[in-house]
């Protein structure tokens, strides 16, 4: 609850203070990421957007990377953050890039931003 919570109160914030580049050996994560329910653009700057359909109901921030933490990652302002878990990082199966945030595999696009 207190991810969603976050998350609200971030997308009507908007975007307000600095990001976090993303350091140089977590650059596999940049890139836009999909799947049926999820989406995720992360930027190297540490500009991320993200959507979520889930329950019925559709989840949203755009917001500046604070960092990583191991894998996983928090994007937010002060104590209006949320961490997004990052169960596996980006890794390469079979010519293609994925990744498993919040339990859901995500594919990397392979279109240029």
């Amino acid at each position: 609850m207190k991810k969603y919570l976050a998350i609200l109160i971030l997308a009507f914030a908007g975007l307000a203070g600095c990001s976090q580049p993303v350091p140089n050996d977590k650059l596999d994560y940049v890139g836009e990421w999909r799947s049926p329910e999820m989406y995720l653009l992360i930027l190297a700057d540490g500009t991320v957007a993200y959507e979520r359909l889930k329950d019925g109901g559709k989840v949203s921030i755009n917001g500046p990377m604070k960092g990583f933490k191991g894998n996983n990652f928090e994007v937010g302002i002060g104590l209006f953050a949320t961490t997004f878990e990052v169960s596996q990082p980006p890794y390469l199966e079979n010519g293609k890039w994925y990744m498993v945030v919040d339990g859901v595999k995500l594919k990397k696009s392979l279109e240029e931003l």
